[in-house]
């Protein structure tokens, strides 16, 4: 695990602090330092990383400034030797304060926090992957991927068949829940037809054989065959 990480600061020796504490920490990845917001925030525009250290105080453009400007924010530490800007840190929901002149071992908390909150949002952005979320009388539900057998549309609602269980219905549309699959995993067969190729069995004359059924491939989706004889 390596977690991509820039430090802003216009004092030479605070920047130099900070790279020197950060290379005690082989999770982090140290791609640049910056002494000026301005060559900040343009790396920070065709780059992307994980953790943000930035001064608030600075010249150009102010710490709190640059980060209202990013489209993406990253986690975010303040470093200051003022400690009036620890209120507008926190409503940028930064991950901490570091007051200067910064300690090892407050540094190190600081660090141990990024690495925690990194490897959850991890977790959960892998569990998502792994599974589907739809609203089925009046409740979200949440659905294995590996559950599914097949989804139907049926007028303006899915009608999602899953192993062992019985179907879920949603108010939902066939492009809409394609957005939210995995295109790797799931294909569309039929303008009433999505399946996981995990479950196809066979591909015999425009039909599709799955675990417990039979579907057809209609003529706009005619090169599905193709591409699954290929594979």
């Amino acid at each position: 695990m390596h977690i991509r990480c820039i430090a802003i600061d216009d004092e030479p020796l605070a920047l130099e602090l900070l790279k020197g504490y950060i290379q005690h920490f082989p999770a982090l990845k140290l791609l640049q330092t910056f002494d000026d917001a301005i060559s900040a925030t343009e790396y920070l525009r065709n780059n992307a990383i994980d953790l943000l250290f930035i001064d608030i105080n600075m010249p150009d453009i102010t710490g709190i400034d640059l980060v209202r400007s990013l489209k993406q924010k990253p986690m975010l530490v303040f470093t200051t030797a003022h400690k009036k800007f620890a209120v507008e840190g926190f409503d940028l929901e930064a991950l901490d304060y570091l007051l200067k002149p910064i300690q090892f071992e407050r540094f190190a908390k600081t660090v141990n926090k990024a690495m925690s909150y990194f490897q959850n949002s991890r977790a959960a952005k892998t569990e998502a992957k792994q599974s589907l979320f739809v609203r089925a009388e009046y409740q979200l539900v949440k659905i294995d991927l590996d559950e599914i057998e097949y989804i139907e549309s049926v007028d303006d609602y899915l009608k999602i068949y899953l192993t062992g269980n019985r179907p879920v219905m949603t108010l939902m549309t066939i492009k809409a829940v394609l957005q939210k699959l995995p295109s790797t995993q799931f294909k569309r067969i039929h303008r009433s037809y999505v399946v996981p190729l995990s479950k196809i069995r066979s591909v015999v004359n425009r039909k599709v054989r799955l675990t417990e059924v039979e579907l057809p491939v209609s003529d706009s989706y005619a090169d599905f065959i193709n591409e699954w004889k290929s594979k």
